[in-house]
């Protein structure tokens, strides 16, 4: 299936150009409209759109043969604006979930850009909507695929009477005060390599902003610039000597595919740029003090010259309260992984599971891993099997094994039942005491709730 965690060059440009300051007004929301399915669904299914009243757009889909269940679905990204048409991809892609007999409904969220909180609570919304709209179903789950798994996983925390099991597919599962470590890392590494983002006659800024708020680069020129510095586009042998030593060091410090390293500089670039000036008022979440970096043909030298600096604790701690988990999940989830996923490394479901035991809730989750390559688009089969293998965990109290749900895969899958992640912290460097998890304790979380305008900008 299509991923949505992609950002694009018109997303990654589009992610600031809005400030969250100039947020529209709220349209009235829609009645339901009858449209046509996607052409996979077409005879199977009847299909709806509309738009709620915080200006949502959402799509949803009844099956013929209704076996009662919904999936309440949260996508990927964050997009970088809410579009009319963007949810009915979204069923388009992930019309397993129909075939297999469920109802499924998904939101747009209300806006544009980064925020797990305001995206959760605008996809526990629209299954308010479904209920109002169609009844309520006998089971109701929650499926999120990527960053959408930070906000299916922060929605089960937040709302977890109103669900009655979780699925997360190659999901963002260590949050954001540190599942965006790596690529504070390749912001400052490809920096001391690169010396062209800024470059020397270019006025400077801290490279935690990702780019200043009134940048005019655009991803074409981040691209160029990427190309010049590494030779990224032409074949080896077309690359000068120095070109392929920042390529090497680049990849070999950061433990980044060569194949995402423009995608992993974007979100550097772009993302984080949405974060620091539009949800956090221009102050830092992200740090880089104390860690070490090593892999490069002179590490001593790089770790004197990268550039280091220490998050705002405010800004982190707004940022963590807004898109940490706690772990604190009361009902079964299933996770989905492909281990070699370039984008959202593997190691997140480390994090996750050390997350849920130590918060007590360890036997509430089943995680599975496949062997392939990819961040989205995995195998079919391997999708139904996961919603059916938790929609029987759910009727029936068994829980099941990794190996029973390869077993019980009904198509081409690449299951790998006994693999387990290396820790967190194998894979993105960790900042000192950012070893143990959750990130977020439940404690942290309902001190935090009593600050003033804890969180980030909505």
């Amino acid at each position: 299936m299509k991923t949505r965690a992609v950002l694009t060059a018109v997303l990654a440009t589009a992610l600031v150009a809005t400030p969250a300051s100039a947020a529209p007004a709220q349209p009235r929301p829609d009645r339901p409209t009858p449209v046509d399915c996607p052409e996979r669904l077409a005879g199977k299914a009847t299909c709806y759109t509309g738009r709620d009243a915080t200006g949502a757009y959402w799509t949803a889909a009844v099956p013929r043969r209704w076996n009662g269940a919904l999936v309440v679905h949260a996508h990927g990204g964050p997009d970088r604006s809410v579009e009319a048409g963007s949810t009915v991809a979204d069923l388009a892609e992930w019309a397993v979930m129909v075939e297999q007999g469920y109802a499924w409904v998904a939101s747009s969220y209300r806006r544009g850009g980064y925020g797990v909180r305001t995206a959760a609570a605008d996809t526990e919304n629209v299954r308010k909507l479904f209920v109002a709209t169609f009844g309520r179903p006998a089971r109701t789950y929650l499926h999120g695929q990527s960053y959408g798994g930070n906000v299916a996983a922060k929605a089960a925390e937040i709302y977890g009477r109103s669900y009655d099991g979780v699925l997360l597919t190659n999901g963002l599962l260590a949050g954001g005060s540190r599942g965006y470590d790596h690529r504070v890392d390749l912001r400052v590494v490809y920096q001391y390599y690169c010396r062209n983002l800024p470059r020397p006659d270019e006025p400077q800024y801290p490279l935690w902003q990702g780019l200043p708020a009134d940048s005019e680069i655009t991803p074409d020129d981040l691209h160029e610039r990427l190309q010049e510095c590494t030779g990224i586009d032409s074949a080896p042998a077309a690359r000068t000597p120095e070109q392929q030593r920042n390529l090497d060091d680049i990849l070999a410090v950061t433990r980044l595919p060569e194949r995402t390293l423009e995608t992993h500089l974007q979100y550097s670039a772009y993302l984080f740029q949405d974060i620091v000036f539009n949800r956090l008022g221009g102050r830092n979440p992200f740090g880089n003090e104390g860690v070490r970096y090593t892999g490069s043909h002179d590490d001593a030298a790089l770790n004197a010259g990268v550039a280091r600096f220490a998050a705002d604790p405010t800004a982190r701690r707004d940022l963590s309260y807004d898109s940490d988990l706690t772990g604190r999940v009361s009902v079964p989830v299933l996770t989905l992984h492909a281990i070699g996923d370039p984008s959202v490394f593997v190691e997140h479901e480390a994090a996750y599971r050390a997350t849920l035991h130590a918060a007590g809730r360890g036997g509430n989750l089943v995680q599975t891993f496949t062997t392939e390559s990819e961040h989205g688009e995995l195998a079919t089969a391997e999708y139904a099997a996961s919603i059916n293998a938790l929609d029987a965990w759910v009727r029936t109290g068994r829980k099941p094994t990794p190996r029973a749900i390869a077993n019980a895969c009904g198509g081409t899958c690449f299951y790998a039942p006994d693999y387990r992640p290396a820790p967190f912290a194998t894979r993105i460097r960790p900042r000192p005491g950012g070893t143990d998890w959750p990130a977020m304790t439940a404690a942290q979380e309902r001190a935090w709730s009593h600050i003033p305008d804890v969180g980030i900008a909505p």
